[in-house]
């Protein structure tokens, strides 16, 4: 019978590399995520160092998934945006960037989300600021604050990985 255990663990958005970091780990000491939930993970035993996972921030498209397919990926679940496959190491390499460039764009890509968040965020909180829901304003302002902070978490790590870039050129 295969075990299970579940595990709660927050992982910022810009930390999605940690976050997959961790998921391997946990593959190579032999617990293959199942299922996925917001900070929540869901396990079963396995092999040890049997499988590869892989996450990336991706809009809801049933031809990326059956394209994952054809690659031999495993579709394991979505949270919000982001999606988590695995697929067997046996079948060899398994990334879903090819190059500096794809992974630039998929962070330039998270960007752009937390920008719209952030933006909203601020809006509402300068809103509901001068109102009778005043409380609920400074949430906001904290949200915007925070996402902010992130942006700028995102953008410090696209300019590394465009002085990488020049670097290899």
């Amino acid at each position: 019978m295969n075990e299970r255990k579940t595990i709660r663990k927050w992982f910022f958005v810009w930390e999605y590399e940690k976050e997959e970091q961790w998921l391997n780990l946990m593959a190579q000491e032999g617990w293959l995520l199942e299922k996925v939930g917001f900070a929540t993970f869901h396990f079963v035993s396995c092999e040890p160092g049997a499988h590869i996972i892989r996450l990336e921030m991706h809009e809801a498209d049933d031809a990326y998934l059956a394209f994952m397919k054809e690659m031999g990926a495993v579709y394991i679940g979505r949270v919000a945006q982001w999606v988590y496959f695995s697929r067997p190491a046996e079948d060899g390499p398994f990334d879903l960037f090819s190059d500096i460039d794809s992974r630039i764009y998929h962070m330039e890509k998270i960007g752009k989300m937390l920008t719209g968040v952030a933006t909203a965020n601020l809006l509402i909180g300068i809103v509901n600021s001068f109102g009778a829901t005043m409380r609920i304003g400074w949430i906001n302002l904290l949200c915007a604050t925070l996402l902010t902070y992130a942006l700028g978490r995102i953008h410090g790590r696209i300019d590394e990985m465009k002085k990488t870039r020049l670097l290899r050129e």
